[in-house]
């Protein structure tokens, strides 16, 4: 929705200055580089999904220095778009670009006319910039409001499971499926530890993990699983806050799938880690702050699910 909004503005904005094209850059979560977020021209030669970093080309120079720019006869020997995947760049005669202030980033327009901007042109693309910010910010709003209203609607159902299914291995695959697809991770486990806390397995799976088994038996200090086990506390692989090699989660050579990104979230039970829930993925992906708050609220649910029922079982020993 917000991009295709964002073409039209920048459709707009050539057609109000009879430019060639118009380029929207803006920052690149987690990264010091900038992406072409969207872009109208009236060739097909703009590079599809480049990033720059501040400072590079005439682009680059606006979002380092957060100043216009604007050229009215454009020196190939001097300067350099870089957005344009050919030699179509040496068509452009004139160039003039605005800094998006709130968030950084740059709005810039070109065309093959010499001196075809003026210092009131340059004006009126600052309120487009302006524009083009309100409208990526409403966009981004709108998918962190659709995130919340999945991950709540996933808690409520979760929340409904303990009525819908009462024994303990159907309530768990279920479970494990609405994490699993609420979050976006391709698998989603459970660790249990055994009785005398020496070795670890897996309860239960949602995702194929090829040759591992609920029989299969893990020593408990193994894998990124088994420092939660020891640890009792979360650890998060493949975002940039821990560097794990593949294959780890359970160890070296355990025959299970690999796995480039995971959340691992510890069960505590009567102040002691007895399980430990894994979300993982096969490809590296950020994991954001309110994919790990919804985890950790699942987690505390299944928690809370666990400790009931060994209160139950407890009561119903003779």
């Amino acid at each position: 929705m917000g991009n295709d909004s964002l073409e039209k503005l920048l459709g707009i904005v050539c057609s109000v200055f009879d430019a060639y094209s118009t380029v929207l850059f803006l920052p690149e979560e987690n990264t010091s580089e900038y992406y072409l977020r969207a872009r109208f021209s009236l060739g097909d030669d703009i590079r599809e999904g480049m990033t720059l970093a501040p400072g590079q080309g005439l682009v680059g120079w606006i979002i380092r220095n957060g100043d216009p720019l604007l050229i009215n006869n454009f020196d190939r020997t001097r300067s350099k778009l870089g957005y344009y995947a050919s030699d179509e760049e040496s068509k452009i005669k004139a160039f003039m670009g605005c800094p998006i202030q709130d968030k950084g980033g740059a709005l810039c327009v070109d065309s093959c006319r010499t001196y075809n901007f003026s210092d009131k042109d340059q004006k009126i693309l600052q309120l487009f910039a302006m524009l083009a910010s309100d409208i990526h910010n409403g966009d981004s709003q709108v998918r962190r409001d659709l995130v919340e209203h999945r991950f709540y609607r996933s808690l409520q159902l979760i929340q409904l499971l303990r009525k819908q299914f009462p024994r303990w291995d159907t309530f768990l695959q279920n479970f494990l499926r609405i994490v699993a697809e609420a979050s976006g991770f391709s698998h989603c486990f459970l660790a249990a530890c055994d009785d005398r806390g020496e070795s670890y397995f897996i309860e239960g799976a949602c995702g194929d993990m090829g040759a591992v088994t609920g029989k299969d038996r893990f020593p408990i200090k193994s894998g990124l699983v088994g420092w939660v086990f020891g640890n009792g506390q979360s650890i998060c692989s493949g975002d940039g806050e821990t560097k794990a090699a593949p294959q780890s989660l359970l160890g070296k050579n355990s025959g299970g799938p690999v796995f480039h990104s995971a959340l691992c979230m510890p069960l505590g039970i009567h102040r002691r880690t007895r399980g430990v829930l894994v979300l993982a993925h096969r490809e590296p992906r950020d994991i954001s702050p309110e994919v790990k708050r919804f985890v950790e609220m699942s987690t505390d649910h299944l928690a809370l699910f666990l400790e009931n029922l060994f209160l139950k079982s407890r009561i119903q020993q003779p």
